[in-house]
């Protein structure tokens, strides 16, 4: 007969009831996979599952460029910040087992799997902390899971799960620092979850650390050495985090530098949330961005408030864990403590990230309070009174409705009777049904709101269907990679389209989005959302040029988005001849970008190819638009009309990036085709955009021009084409540019015409990290530049992601140390063995 083993069957029922109640409720709100609506709600569906694609293409062997270079987005870009932000976690080594257009798919399971990862870690710590029942454990285990930050705020970022598994395992690695065991298992751990997600794993760590000191004070009787013991115990712990973070460093200091080169994103002072709101939270059935999800199921809440009036519990036990949590939950609202639970820096989005900590902080008081036995009538009613407190303090907020409140109380007279019941025999079987299913209904019916809620609140792209794969077969039968790069397109479907659907493009989404990239683009006139960190494609035969795109594909925008109008256009692939990816400059001066953007396009052409006319800009009524002094013009609300004289037979270009609404090339309302605008800067910017118009013989160019907010106009907004000018310095280029390119995962070999003279220019944005002929690359216009080689017939650049030389030593350093306390404590064992043989004498 088997062993029944607690631990694992503690184990086995968190990570089944969390497995159980997620997708419960994702089938309820009928969310993919189990109905019509998308999930990928806001980063999810922009960031992480293209992102999770390009790790796919990863480990099958079909991506553009390797772990150190990304070639499909931005032109050209470093990964590895990218791979330890998003995918470092082991667990997303799963999305390469599925189909690749599954990927929606790949990443729910690889979601619900660290969900389930995180509620058998808990209650694994659960029965080391203590000892007790297994299946309080295992339900408990599960209610931290399914905590409100679980299922409503990083469901739809999976890489912050990483932090909710890593909570319990660096507790588990503080408890081997008191114990004195698995000295060199501790740093590994460490490291795993280190590189698994930084950012919540920094969070996770101050969470075991607090958890330590309260074990410390909690054990024991005061003796004569237990300050110094205490002293040797938080040496091994800060050692064993120092020297796994130390091992994870060449991932580490890559993030780190490459947050350093990104483009700033949102400048936020926090602002705490009001406290009705913040108890409104703790029930199942809110939602709220601004606010901290603090939901936990009765199960946890009730037996953790009674905590303070449970006797069974020894006092210094029951006042530290109550005080612990406490000034936890007061520091999620104090702005000094706030910065400190944040690395000092105030996110972009939720402020609340590291709720999850105060989650396992509640669940562990809740174990200590039922690993003493069953908390009597006096600590159930003492519970009871404060969650009455709560719920009295949360009716003043407007997050809390009917349901939430009848959900509470439901979970609360089945937790309450469960916990009343004398768990033995039968009975044991109906009060583990009772704690199951509050925790299942509780947190399904959470879930289930929170996934009605993102679709109503935030933006949402479809997953993966025909229209994505219609692009992606285009893109392939396109593709010329590197002798020319394919970009899928202006009409995107998410921010990384290059990633999802393939493609070497301009539009590039990240929170390390390089600063050079977006002020190198933004130059020449290209559109951003997210306040300068989403770069979008540029629908534009010049910058085409620059940047060797020789075909780009057309389509229809995107149906799943509620601002979109409906459009029945075909895919279709626009083909024309561009400069090799390597290309040489003639000897002068450096050209340097100015205001207008069709004139930076010029200089990195290098020729003429615009001309740039007086543009009147006027009220429909006729009353002109005074410029505000910095080559702007202020728009509000209504319609205006932009008249210009362009050479005939020249190709018509809008640039205003800080209009929304439209435009159209006509002096006929209703004539024309209509371009859509989406400026809001600084949060928008809207792209220089073709009006689709080619000017007649008598020269007039009248644009009707519609704005929906207040904005800005540039001076010279008009730019007009000339495609036989753009055609003569293509030509130019590809004379003088690289006979063959070679592409490699971390670099550039071309070969040069002979006699180049000048600097030669990668058509990739002069990101730190690249270097050419064994010293830094320059910069021609934010490009990688290096001087033609004398006497050479070839060029040779290669990129390393800054701080991968430092971080590597840093990790040999870790490595070593590790290696020598391993070595030095083989050689205390031995020494000891040695010693036990000589006490022991001949037999």
């Amino acid at each position: 007969m088997p062993t029944f083993r607690p631990r694992t069957a503690a184990v086995t029922l968190a990570a089944l009831i969390t497995t159980a109640a997620v997708c419960a409720g994702d089938a309820v709100a009928r969310s993919f996979p189990f109905g019509p609506r998308t999930r990928s709600v806001n980063d999810l569906g922009n960031q992480f599952v293209p992102f999770h694609a390009r790790l796919w293409d990863l480990l099958h062997g079909h991506a553009d460029g390797g772990l150190f270079l990304n070639w499909s987005s931005g032109y050209g870009t470093s990964f590895l910040p990218d791979f330890g932000t998003y995918l470092s976690s082991p667990l997303a080594l799963l999305v390469g087992v599925f189909p690749r257009d599954r990927i929606d798919l790949a990443v729910y399971v690889v979601t619900v799997v660290k969900m389930a990862s995180a509620a058998a870690a808990m209650a694994f710590l659960l029965l080391t902390l203590r000892g007790g029942r297994w299946w309080p454990a295992g339900v408990l285990g599960g209610s931290y899971a399914l905590c409100g930050w679980s299922v409503t705020e990083a469901s739809y970022n999976p890489m912050w799960l990483d932090g909710l598994i890593a909570l319990p395992l660096l507790c588990l690695v503080g408890e081997w620092a008191r114990t004195g065991r698995h000295r060199l298992m501790a740093p590994l751990l460490v490291a795993v979850v280190w590189v698994a997600n930084f950012y919540t794993a920094y969070m996770a760590t101050l969470g075991a650390a607090l958890v330590l000191l309260v074990r410390l004070l909690t054990e024991g009787e005061k003796e004569p050495g237990r300050a110094k013991a205490a002293i040797r115990v938080l040496a091994r712990a800060a050692g064993s985090v120092l020297v796994g973070i130390g091992l994870a460093a060449p991932v580490l200091i890559p993030v780190y530098l490459g947050t350093k080169h990104a483009y700033p994103g949102w400048d936020r002072t926090f602002q705490p949330a009001a406290w009705p709101d913040v108890l409104a939270r703790l029930f199942p059935g809110t939602y709220g961005f601004f606010t901290p999800a603090l939901f936990l199921s009765a199960v946890a809440l009730l037996p953790a408030c009674a905590l303070a009036f449970q006797r069974g519990v020894p006092r210094r036990e029951r006042w530290a864990w109550a005080g612990l949590v406490a000034v936890v939950g007061l520091s999620l609202q104090w702005g000094p403590t706030h910065l400190v639970w944040h690395a000092f820096a105030t996110p972009n989005g939720s402020p609340y990230r590291q709720t999850f900590v105060l989650a396992g902080l509640v669940v562990i008081a809740a174990w200590i309070s039922v690993s003493y036995g069953r908390p009597g009538p006096r600590a159930l009613l003492g519970g009871g009174a404060v969650l009455a407190l709560i719920a009295a303090g949360a009716a003043f907020s407007d997050l809390a409705t009917h349901r939430s409140y009848l959900l509470f109380a439901a979970g609360l007279l089945a937790t309450a009777a469960a916990l009343a019941l004398p768990a033995r025999g039968r009975r044991a079987g109906l009060v583990a049904v009772l704690l199951t299913g509050a925790l299942v209904g509780q947190a399904a019916a959470t879930a289930a709101l929170a996934d009605r809620q993102r679709l109503a609140r935030l933006d949402h792209y479809a997953p993966w269907g025909e229209r994505q794969r219609v692009q992606a077969d285009a893109v392939a039968r396109a593709d010329g990679w590197p002798r020319y790069r394919t970009d899928p397109g202006g009409e995107r479907t998410t921010a990384n389209d290059p990633l999802l659907v393939g493609g070497q493009g301009g539009a590039y989404y990240s929170s390390h989005t390089p600063a050079v990239l977006t002020r190198t683009l933004a130059a020449l006139g290209a559109g951003w959302t997210s306040n300068g960190r989403a770069m979008q494609s540029m629908d534009n035969p010049v910058t085409d040029a620059i940047f060797s795109v020789g075909a780009r594909v057309h389509g229809p925008r995107d149906p799943s988005q509620r601002w979109d109008a409906p459009d029945d256009r075909p895919v279709t692939v626009a083909r024309q001849q561009v400069p090799p990816l390597v290309t040489v400059r003639q000897p002068g001066p450096a050209p340097s970008f100015g205001p207008s953007p069709f004139r930076n396009q010029e200089s990195l052409l290098g020729s003429r190819v615009y001309t740039v006319p007086r543009t009147a800009i006027r009220t429909v009524s006729g009353a002109p638009v005074e410029e505000q002094g910095d080559r702007t013009h202020r728009v509000g609300r209504g319609t205006y009309r932009l008249t210009a004289l362009c050479p005939a037979g020249s190709e018509v270009y809008l640039w205003a990036p800080g209009v929304f609404g439209s435009a159209r090339v006509s002096d006929q309302p209703g004539a024309g085709r209509e371009t859509e605008l989406r400026g809001l800067l600084p949060a928008r910017r809207a792209a220089m955009e073709p009006l689709g118009q080619i000017v007649g013989p008598d020269g007039q160019v009248v644009v009707t021009l519609r704005s929906l907010r207040a904005g800005t106009l540039p001076d010279e907004s008009l730019g007009c084409l000339d495609r036989n000018r753009l055609a003569a310095a293509t030509t130019g280029l590809r004379r003088t540019g690289a006979t063959s390119v070679h592409v490699t995962d971390d670099g550039v070999r071309a070969e040069l015409p002979p006699g180049s003279s000048g600097t030669v220019v990668l058509a990739a944005p002069r990101i730190a990290g690249w270097s050419c002929e064994g010293r830094p690359a320059d910069s021609y216009l934010g490009l990688v530049a290096v001087p033609v080689p004398a006497h050479a017939s070839s060029v040779d650049c290669t990129f390393r992601p800054p701080g991968l030389r430092a971080g590597s030593t840093v990790g040999a350093g870790a490595l070593l140390v590790l290696a020598g306390a391993a070595l030095w404590g083989a050689r205390l064992r031995r020494r000891a063995g040695r010693q036990d043989l000589v006490l022991a004498g001949p037999d």
